[in-house]
């Protein structure tokens, strides 16, 4: 064998192996990027879940409160805004300002101890509460895999690839520190 062949089947070995490099790093980003718009649905599913059950919360609530209904129209603003929004900030907003509603509706529903011990009115306390955690644990999944789709967007040698095929960076699903807390409904 010549030197000229070595060095070309060397060469071609060092080809073949940036290109699968390549292929390793682009297909890990897709991954990544797949896992977010996952988690994000999982967010999704769970604001929906929580959207869905606020008026039933605010009809039981009006039966017993019906002079407060600017707390009402409030929840019910609010929860068309996470509705009706479109992007993760739109939608952090809009949760942190329902987060904001539900407290003002508990806090009247506490001047009510008839409705504090509606069974109704307590069942769904008791789903809000389980869809409050669930909102969180999901917040939680998507942020995470967030920092990782962005870390590797950011790192060499894939972001050399990532900038190539125009990966973008997700957004990270954030509270506001005033909303951050859970909103009571337990009595």
């Amino acid at each position: 064998m010549s030197i000229y062949m070595i060095i070309g089947i060397i060469l071609l070995i060092l080809i073949i192996l940036a290109v699968v490099g390549i292929i390793f790093m682009y297909n890990n980003l897709v991954g990544l990027r797949n896992r977010v718009k996952n988690a994000w649905s999982q967010i999704d599913v769970q604001l929906n879940r929580r959207a869905d059950l606020i008026p039933n919360l605010v009809e039981t609530v009006k039966g017993y409160a019906k002079h407060e209904k600017g707390v009402f129209e409030e929840v019910t603003k609010a929860r068309s805004g996470l509705m009706n929004a479109q992007t993760v900030q739109e939608t952090a907003d809009a949760n942190n300002m329902l987060t904001g509603a539900l407290k003002s509706l508990f806090a009247v529903a506490e001047a009510y101890p008839e409705l504090k011990a509606n069974q109704n009115f307590r069942d769904l306390q008791s789903q809000l509460t389980e869809t409050e955690d669930k909102i969180a644990y999901s917040r939680q999944f998507y942020n995470d895999t967030v920092l990782m789709y962005n870390n590797k967007i950011q790192m060499f040698p894939s972001n050399l690839i990532a900038n190539q095929f125009n990966f973008t960076e997700a957004e990270f699903f954030e509270v506001e520190e005033s909303v951050r807390s859970v909103p009571k409904v337990q009595f």
